[in-house]
């Protein structure tokens, strides 16, 4: 007979670990997407945008997703933090 599924809900500090972690998967997606926006700038009249403001556009961008690195790596587990933490077991996990 198969085991009985997994918790419907998960606890607030698991159910926030995962989407830190998952939000730091996708910021360096969401960086290269915007990357590419400097080459989209201009018109169809054949005016484009000068080159300093899309240096200064990719220079902010590089410096915004450094500072969300920086700011999502502060936001670690409590385990990482203090071993000895009780954890709740992640779906599949056996409690000990």
């Amino acid at each position: 007979m198969p085991d009985a599924p997994g918790p419907l809900f998960y606890e607030r500090r698991t159910y926030r670990r995962r989407r830190l972690a998952d939000l730091s998967r996708l910021l360096p997606v969401a960086g290269l997407i915007l990357m590419l926006v400097p080459l989209f700038w201009g018109d169809s009249s054949g005016s484009t945008v000068p080159m300093s403001l899309a240096i200064l556009y990719i220079f902010g961008l590089w410096f915004a997703l450094v500072i969300a690195g920086a700011l999502l790596s502060l936001n670690r587990p409590e385990e990482l933090i203090d071993p000895q933490a009780p954890r709740s077991p992640l779906p599949g996990e056996e409690r000990r």
